[in-house]
């Protein structure tokens, strides 16, 4: 049997990792700026984590959501401090994918609505639910495009309250910041007037903080910056630094009916026991604190070039948008140079450290990015 092979690969096998660096199977060492889509969040192997799940799989790794798991509540009660969402409720599942599904079926449950508006250059995941409001048909099957989705330009509140005003939205998704689609920051003002117009339409407000949520942004969800407090947060990727995990914050509105959600892995002991030890480091190396200060001096020393359109983006979820296309220039800095980067489509290259990233390793990147632009 062989891989579905439904992936462009590099010629790389990482065999090895620290902090914000990588060691390939030939003793090739690379400074990782993508952190394998924004999961990296603390690091790799950082200690404490890595005792946390060592210690916890000695003990018992798995049981079902039948019996009683004490740290799920330890988790919910300490992400509900951290986040400032100590009034919402956490339902726990496995990735950011599912997560937007149960967001999706919550808020559909609740409003008794079938529709959903999204935006264009979103990007949700690819089950079902979650592809279906992502603005790209290439990855939506004819069976995902069922689903009554009605996509609004970014920024564009006219166009939001036209749909609204149908009475027929279930919820309103947009994520913190916009990732696969290229960095793009909905409007502070915008997100004000998203959050009074699904409230004045009885529309639920869902804020996907898979990739731009868990401090990447220099708060810990990115909707923060606007002011706001949505209905349902969706979150993944970071959660548990490459553990599979994923959640979603509820607000005290809902009520909860035994069977609407369920789960078979999420909320596992050893995701748990991933997740906890990923807030104590946050808290203890003031990660979001990190990310804020160490995206600022990236940003604000990025090198100009002609090649270079703009640069834009919050903390440590950054894209460095060319007049050209960037596949090139990727290849030079992770072949020539040894430094992992994204991408969003074909111009921007898209910069997704670990929140750990020093101000050292930034400037390394920042002089050999210079010399590859060039």
């Amino acid at each position: 049997m062989q891989l579905f092979d439904v992936y462009s690969l590099f010629d790389v096998t990482p065999v090895r990792a620290q902090g914000c660096r990588i060691w390939d199977d030939k003793g090739v060492e690379y400074l990782d700026l993508y952190g394998g889509h924004a999961v990296i969040s603390i690091g790799h192997s950082h200690p404490h984590y890595l005792e946390a799940l060592k210690s916890q799989v000695d003990k018992i790794g798995f049981y079902s959501n039948s019996v009683q798991n004490p740290l799920q509540k330890e988790l919910a009660a300490r992400l509900g401090r951290i986040s400032g969402y100590e009034d919402y409720s956490l339902f726990l599942d496995n990735s950011g994918a599912e997560s937007n599904e149960n967001a999706l079926k919550l808020a559909s449950f609740a409003t008794g609505r079938g529709k959903v508006i999204a935006f264009r250059k979103s990007f949700h995941g690819r089950t079902s639910g979650a592809v279906a409001v992502t603005d790209n048909p290439k990855i939506v099957s004819p069976f995902n495009a069922n689903h009554k989705v009605s996509f609004c330009d970014l920024n564009d509140v006219e166009a939001v309250e036209k749909q609204l005003m149908k009475g027929d939205v279930a919820a309103v998704i947009i994520e913190g910041i916009q990732g696969c689609g290229g960095i793009n920051i909905p409007d502070d003002e915008f997100m004000a007037q998203l959050r009074s117009l699904t409230q004045k339409y009885g529309t639920m407000l869902i804020l996907d903080e898979v990739q731009s949520g868990y401090g990447r942004t220099g708060k810990f969800f990115a909707h923060q910056w606007a002011g706001i407090r949505p209905d349902i947060i969706s979150m993944g990727k970071g959660i548990a630094n490459g553990f599979p995990c994923g959640g979603v914050l509820i607000s005290p509105e809902f009520k909860a009916v035994k069977g609407m959600l369920g789960t078979t892995f999420g909320g596992n002991y050893l995701a748990m026991a991933a997740a906890l030890a990923v807030i104590d480091i946050m808290e203890e190396e003031r990660l979001v604190e990190n990310a804020l200060e160490v995206g600022t001096f990236l940003k604000e020393n990025m090198p100009s070039s002609p090649l270079v359109k703009d640069v834009r983006g919050r903390g440590l979820m950054l894209g460095i948008e060319f007049n050209c296309p960037v596949a090139e220039i990727r290849q030079k800095l992770l072949f020539e140079k040894h430094i992992f980067t994204g991408v969003a489509g074909t111009d921007m290259i898209r910069l997704l450290a670990p929140l750990c990233l020093s101000e050292a390793q930034a400037t390394h990147f920042i002089n050999e990015f210079k010399n590859v632009i060039q």
